[in-house]
């Protein structure tokens, strides 16, 4: 049984049929939705993403998944990005690659080079997962991963913050509180205090070229489990119980459908939907010693998508045709009510396709910790004609956490998304599933060579 049929549910259904064969009987829980947080909504006949965005061009999951499923990657429509403060813009982007660098190395000096050559040594050495798992590697705990990817430096950057390591490269105060924070506030709605590891990953997207799927990145979910042709229920998870048969356990899921409640057992689960005290109340039964709570807490954060005529004048331009941005980061300014705002593309974007100009009507999603009030809908927009909200507890509470969760929780039941307390993004998903359904496949045909090896980097050289 896989519980969640988001990206970490659907990806795990996938690669457990692709270890386990064919003949692997899989069932998917989905109480909402398959897609999970990677959703849409509709505003004038149209669909656009209100959350899950972007897709790093190093993220080879789902580069695959997309090849797989024979989808595409959506047009991208160019823009230019800026951070405003609350008063003014302490950096706007322009149409030349040149006039950026040079206004970046103006404005901080030496910071932004040695923030690239920090990210790429993290992405350099996190990259070495997927050799590791084409060779069917697997690991036990996140920390283990960890390790096996940047030794116990890795470990250490789940424990401190990303200013604090940021900092330590020679990367200025003024630099991390412009840039870093504002970055870190579009992509987690959190500060500079998120851990380095989780900042590394959200900086590596923001610094990289990034692509989206044709159509929604949520059909990469809705693909993969008709790919496995699991079978999917339409039922909310309320517990798992253990039994046991002939020396082996077994894992009797029970839930709650329109129909009533119902209970299934089966040989292994996986379970993808977050854990925590805050977001679930999923219970564990006869297990000795028993499974703890989880610690740490969610995120609040808001997405609002509206349709409107942007109130250029608040951001300094009273002629709205003059106003040259589409997305808009912020600062950490107390003042400020929102994270970033940009002006988003439909999911289908034709060849005829054209942005809208500043002074039309435009849809803007724009994402905040509290719900905007009318008031602060019309500081942001003239006027608009419509407003749909989503509020979700889409990312860890990072300064919350003190220890990573495990992923084995028994036996073969497993638990995917812990990964979220290391860094949260479409990829680190698949890369946790994947791990799941090897380490899921290693541990049931005891294969303990291919669990928490050391030295692996030697190892698949010599297998090489």
């Amino acid at each position: 049984a896989v519980v969640g049929a988001g990206l970490g549910g659907s990806a795990a259904a996938y690669f457990l049929q692709q270890h386990f064969g064919p003949q692997v009987q899989l069932d998917v829980y989905e109480a909402a939705g398959v897609g999970g947080r990677l959703a849409t909504v509709t505003v004038n006949k149209q669909q656009y993403e209100s959350r899950g965005a972007s897709i790093h061009a190093l993220s080879l999951h789902m580069q695959d998944f997309v090849k797989i499923l024979g989808l595409k990657h959506r047009r991208e429509v160019a823009g230019k990005s800026a951070i405003f403060s609350g008063e003014h813009f302490v950096l706007e982007e322009t149409d030349w690659y040149l006039l950026n660098l040079f206004r970046l190395w103006w404005h901080y000096g030496i910071s932004f080079l040695r923030l690239q050559m920090w990210v790429e040594e993290v992405m350099e050495k996190f990259m070495r997962i997927y050799k590791y798992q084409a060779h069917g590697y697997a690991f036990s705990s996140l920390e283990e991963l960890l390790r096996s990817l940047g030794g116990e430096a890795f470990v250490n950057m789940t424990q401190r913050s990303v200013a604090e390591s940021l900092l330590e490269v020679g990367v200025t105060q003024r630099f991390v509180d412009d840039v870093i924070a504002a970055v870190l506030r579009s992509s987690y709605g959190q500060s500079v205090l998120v851990p380095a590891f989780a900042g590394a990953m959200s900086l590596a997207g923001a610094q990289g070229s990034t692509w989206a799927v044709e159509g929604g990145n949520k059909l990469v979910c809705s693909g993969l489990l008709k790919l496995t042709k699991a079978n999917v229920i339409s039922a909310r998870v309320t517990g798992i119980s253990l039994h046991s048969s002939e020396g082996r356990a077994l894992y009797q899921v029970h839930y709650e459908s329109t129909e009533g409640q119902g209970s299934a057992f089966y040989d292994m689960v996986v379970v993808t939907t977050p854990l925590h005290p805050s977001r679930t109340n999923f219970t564990f039964d006869n297990f000795d010693p028993p499974i703890a709570d989880f610690p740490g807490a969610f995120q609040p954060s808001v997405t609002s998508v509206v349709h409107g005529y942007l109130n250029s004048s608040y951001f300094g331009f009273p002629d709205p045709k003059l106003f040259p941005f589409t997305s808009i980061l912020t600062t950490d300014t107390p003042d400020l009510f929102f994270h970033a705002m940009d002006n988003i593309c439909p999911v289908n974007i034709s060849a005829a396709f054209r942005r809208k100009q500043p002074q039309e009507a435009a849809v803007w999603r724009v994402l905040s910790q509290q719900p905007l009030d009318k008031h602060q809908l019309k500081t942001l927009f003239r006027s608009y004609y419509s407003v749909q909200v989503t509020e979700w507890q889409t990312y860890p509470r990072y300064d919350a956490a003190k220890a990573l969760p495990p992923i084995v929780l028994h036996e073969n039941l497993f638990y995917l998304s812990g990964v979220e307390w290391v860094a949260s993004s479409m990829e680190m998903v698949a890369v946790a599933a994947k791990n799941v359904a090897l380490l899921a496949y290693n541990r049931w045909h005891q294969d303990l060579e291919k669990i928490d090896q050391k030295d692996l980097m030697h190892k698949v050289k010599t297998e090489l």
